[in-house]
């Protein structure tokens, strides 16, 4: 009995032994003609065994990539695609640069602080202090994040205070929802926005008040146990006249 840790190690375990044992019988054929048609062959098995790989826009490119990655890069056959090379699947990327950027509040973030600068020089008041209530908001939303429990008001102040110098003054008593973003970045109040027409909403319903009671009334009208309609008319004037003539 042979254990798989006795064996030799498969570059892509994903397809199995069995796809690399015939890989392996693949380099061992030497008819090209034969060797082709065996590759193409485990080519369509490989996409059996990883459908997943068809999501990929050109899988086949991958697949193929794969079946010289298992051979070691040892097969010849004709690809359809740039043949693989050693020297490029081991290739190590460029190194990414990272950020030189210090942040002021590591605990804020940078979102903070671009909108912290943008608070410092807007001159009108107004803007200012949508600018003010919105860093509040993201002060609390951060506090939250850190030590899972909200923060109280006056805490935000002072820390937005100190963090100023005293150029920003947080002030609880405004709610952030008076506060609305027009889309280009400028926060107006909300009582400034205009309001949305209530008269036609307000005549649709009492139209459909109107329509429920005519519809109530004509099923009152012709329904002869529920209201005196026709029907129940006529019927009680024909018992009338059935007793005037048995009475005479």
């Amino acid at each position: 009995m042979q254990y798989n840790t006795a064996r030799e190690l498969m570059p892509i375990r994903e397809y199995g032994r069995s796809v690399h044992d015939m890989v392996k019988f693949l380099l061992t054929i030497e008819d090209k003609d034969i060797r082709q048609k065996n590759a193409e062959a485990i080519i369509e098995v490989m996409a059996i065994l990883s459908p997943q790989l068809k999501n990929i826009e050109d899988y086949q490119h991958k697949l193929w990539d794969h079946l010289y990655l298992i051979s070691d890069y040892k097969l010849e056959v004709e690809c359809p695609y740039p043949v693989p090379t050693r020297e490029v699947k081991q290739q190590k990327p460029e190194p990414l640069p990272y950020p030189k950027q210090r942040l002021k509040w590591n605990h804020l973030g940078k979102g903070f602080e671009k909108l912290y600068l943008k608070a410092i020089d807007e001159t009108d008041e107004e803007k200012k202090q949508g600018y003010i209530q919105v860093l509040a908001l993201f002060m609390k939303v951060a506090y939250n994040n850190w030590h899972k429990e909200n923060v109280h008001d006056d805490m935000v102040k002072d820390e937005l205070f100190a963090i100023s110098k005293g150029k920003l003054v947080y002030d609880p008593g405004i709610k952030f929802t008076d506060f609305v973003d027009v889309g280009n970045g400028a926060p107006i109040q909300a009582s400034q926005t205009p309001q949305k027409p209530f008269k036609r909403s307000f005549q649709n319903n009492r139209n459909n008040q109107n329509n429920r009671n005519n519809q109530n009334n004509r099923f009152a009208n012709n329904n002869p146990v529920a209201g005196n309609g026709p029907n129940r008319n006529n019927k009680f004037n024909r018992f009338k006249k059935k007793n005037n003539a048995n009475n005479s």
